[in-house]
């Protein structure tokens, strides 16, 4: 329980200490901070869609008079006004409040004229409030509509010298409309900008039919407009499920266009054809909340880390449209690649999150999905339009005890005339005889001489007439909630022939185009494709020279001294190249990680981690559907897949196991077109058997291929049966010779065999 002591001769060091448990006073004063920033800083309100600084600021501006029909006026005294008066806040935070509500890449429909530096797409600052002007916008009138008419209440401001309203009654939708964000403790919200046209025609579905379907709805309400464009690439329901929760959201990607078609469509490639068979993307609108500047920094440091080595360069050609251009690395490049890309790496592709966090009519923070914030709003509306009519009754009741008094008195024209020459106190007399309020009296007293025309007095009886007829009207419309939804829903009609698609100002700019899924982007995709020899020499030196250089060129490599060429390949960039080792290890190198050919290369083992003691039998390009034959000296073997054999560490993968002593000794390619196998010893015996007999593996040991009594495996091959066994002729004459009755050859996988026939090489190797 807290005790105040306030006598000042107690013994305690403060006079009038509050003495509470600290958790207790801590918590209820952390409460009030709180609902502090969300009622009264954070959060919009979803009747008129501002929070009080932006209400503020157009309440300061009204009483200006910077109505859209008058100049413009510092920004300096609008701030000033704004703090001085109702917002005692800073004047940076007022002033950006402001910029914000200028910036026509920030606001779907500016709420402010302004006039001078207010900010950029690409980031950059508004200038200093002094050297800028501003003025209200059609829209912001629009807001404030009928502020002079009753419908909303007004609250003393902060010092209790000036009045401001709690709320702006405006038709305009500006919640969804301009959409709003804001960080409150313990909560926040973020909505964002939609089309006015389509939000009001929703709207007036509900009034229709309050019960209406979601799905109804957004038959109208298709999605986010943002005032820099883009396309939403979300899923129908995935939109669905945010509005209706309230909770979501959306995928914003950049557009790529050259600009619009004579239908108005969009030219949505973005390709620009370019001399010489060469082209470029260009960009013209970005996700929203995302600055140009820093967009294109980003792109540029992707150039520059060689992340996106398809992309040459990033080049801002903006004037009063936006326009960035990309130009590829060659024109070799797939733009559907490309653009992907950029999607993943960069803010090309952005997500806005949805959080429809708002105040509702009793100032409760509520999350609302779409039908009960819209149903709310059109609460709000009604009020507003029985208030402005409640407001408007009583105009004319006072008005009509005037126009009575009035005709009162060209009735009796003469009397009142005598009684006021004749009386001192005329105004007691005149109530008394012809039974007149004190206001009558007043006023026909204070008449002037001009009006007493007869043509007055029938002008007074018509004006009497209509203002009660309007007012008949206006009670009608009061006492029922039919007449109500008729009159709203033609107010809202006219307001969206105001704001409607076809309009400069309401014409939707983000396209609802849902994107394909996402696919996933090969890393040789990242690669530009062009052919290359690779060479490794004996000594294990390894590179890559331009160019596929025909088989009979190969001997002009140049080497170190004392070294030669061990494996040469036709490859191309995108290609991986497969290292195998004698001890049964392959290892994986991207070809486009290879130095160029100007030199002698690089060491092999500076790129992957081979054994110093195994030695590289085999160089072979990999295909994602190429098959290897695999045999080892102990006379073991198997088909394996290369795709899996791919290596992705330094450290490579083990594929082969050996037997003690044996060693990997064969890596062959296998065409789809082979069906059998050769195997030749050291012992210089010769067999052939069918292909399926050989297993197809990812690791292993394998089968017997041959059997040996002494020595082991020579050489092993794959081919077709019916093209007949060749080889390489002795010496230099690159003829070969082509052994088509193989039958004495063709066993048992894993036999001895027999010697080959005559003329085959002593080396007892195929080629």
């Amino acid at each position: 329980m807290a005790t105040t002591t306030d006598d000042p001769d107690s013994n305690d060091p403060v006079p009038g200490m509050t003495d509470t448990p600290f958790d207790s006073a801590l918590s209820e004063r952390y409460l009030v901070y709180a609902l502090s920033t969300i009622t009264a800083r954070s959060l919009p309100d979803l009747r008129d869609g501002l929070k009080p600084v932006h209400r503020r600021l157009l309440w300061a501006m009204r009483a200006m008079r910077l109505d859209p029909s008058q100049g413009y006026k510092k920004s300096a005294r609008v701030v000033g006004d704004v703090i001085g008066k109702f917002h005692p806040h800073g004047d940076t935070a007022v002033y950006d409040a402001m910029v914000r509500l200028a910036q026509d890449f920030s606001l779907r429909y500016p709420l402010v004229d302004g006039q001078g530096n207010f900010g950029n797409i690409d980031g950059d600052n508004a200038a200093a409030y002094r050297y800028t002007e501003a003025r209200l916008t059609r829209v912001a009138i629009d807001l404030m509509q009928g502020l002079d008419e009753g419908t909303v209440d007004f609250k003393p401001t902060y010092n209790g010298e000036d009045e401001e309203p709690e709320i702006m009654p405006g038709l305009f939708p500006n919640l969804l409309a301009n959409g709003a964000s804001g960080i409150a403790v313990g909560m926040a919200t973020n909505i964002p900008p939609h089309n006015a046209a389509e939000v009001i025609d929703a709207a007036l579905v509900l009034i229709e039919n309050p019960r209406a379907e979601l799905s109804e709805l957004l038959e109208h309400v298709k999605g986010p407009d943002f005032p820099t464009g883009g396309i939403v690439v979300d899923s129908p329901e995935t939109i669905a499920h945010a509005y209706e929760t309230g909770r979501g959201g959306f995928r914003v990607r950049a557009r790529f266009s050259t600009g619009k078609l004579d239908d108005g469509s969009w030219e949505d490639s973005g390709i620009e054809k370019q001399s010489g068979g060469t082209w470029q993307l260009v960009i013209s609108e970005i996700p929203y909340g995302v600055a140009k500047g820093k967009l294109i920094e980003q792109i540029a440091q992707l150039i520059a880390d060689k992340k996106l080595p398809i992309l040459e360069d990033v080049r801002d050609e903006s004037a009063e449209d936006l326009r960035i251009v990309l130009e590829p690395k060659s024109r070799n490049v797939d733009p559907d690649i490309l653009k992907e890309s950029l999607f993943r790496l960069t803010d090309l592709e952005n997500r806005f999150a949805l959080n429809l966090n708002v105040l509702d009519a009793t100032r409760t923070p509520k999350v609302m999905g779409l039908h009960q914030l819209l149903t709310e709003w059109l609460q709000h509306q009604i009020v507003v339009l029985v208030r402005r009519a409640q407001h408007r009754i009583a105009k004319i009741d006072d008005r009509l005890e005037l126009v009575a008094g009035y005709i009162i008195a060209f009735l009796n024209l003469d009397r009142i005339i005598e009684i006021i020459r004749t009386e001192d106190e005329p105004k007691p007399v005149m109530i008394e005889e012809f039974i007149l309020t004190d206001r009558q009296a007043e006023a026909i007293l204070n008449m002037r001489l001009r009006s007493l025309r007869r043509l007055e007095e029938m002008e007074l009886k018509r004006e009497q007439s209509d203002l009660t007829a309007e007012r008949e009207e206006l009670v009608k419309l009061i006492e029922s909630p039919a007449r109500q939804k008729t009159r709203l829903r033609k107010d809202l009609e006219k307001l969206r022939a105001v704001y409607g698609l076809e309009t400069l100002l309401g014409a939707r700019r983000t396209t609802i185009s849902e994107a394909a899924p996402a696919r996933d982007i090969p890393l040789d995709a990242m690669i530009e494709k062009e052919p290359v020899t690779v060479i490794l020499s004996k000594r294990g030196w390894i590179r890559a020279q331009r160019g596929h250089v025909a088989a009979d060129q190969w001997g002009e490599f140049k080497f170190k001294e004392g070294d030669e060429l061990l494996f040469a390949a036709h490859a191309q960039t995108t290609d991986k190249l497969l290292i195998a080792a004698s001890d049964g290890r392959f290892f994986t190198v991207g070809a486009d990680k290879l130095p160029g050919g100007r030199g002698f290369g690089e060491p092999l083992r500076l790129m992957v981690d081979i054994d110093p003691e195994a030695r590289i039998v085999a160089m072979i390009p990999a295909s994602a559907e190429g098959r290897l034959l695999l045999a080892s000296t102990s006379g073991h073997g198997f088909v394996a897949q290369m795709a899996e054999v791919v290596a992705e560490t330094r450290k490579g993968r083990g594929v082969v196991n050996l037997k003690p002593k044996a060693a990997l000794a064969i890596v062959r390619p296998v065409l789809a077109s082979d069906d059998s196998v050769a195997v030749v010893g050291e012992n210089r015996k010769l067999v052939v058997f069918p292909l399926a007999e050989v297993p197809v593996m990812a690791r292993g040991q394998g089968v017997m291929l041959q059997r040996y009594r002494d020595g082991g495996l020579s050489d092993a091959l794959s081919f077709a049966f019916a093209d007949g066994l060749s080889w390489a002729m002795g010496g230099d004459t690159g003829r070969t010779r082509t052994e088509t009755d193989l039958a004495p050859w063709r066993v048992a996988r894993g036999a001895a065999g027999r010697m080959p026939p005559t003329g085959f090489p002593r080396n007892n190797r195929f080629g």
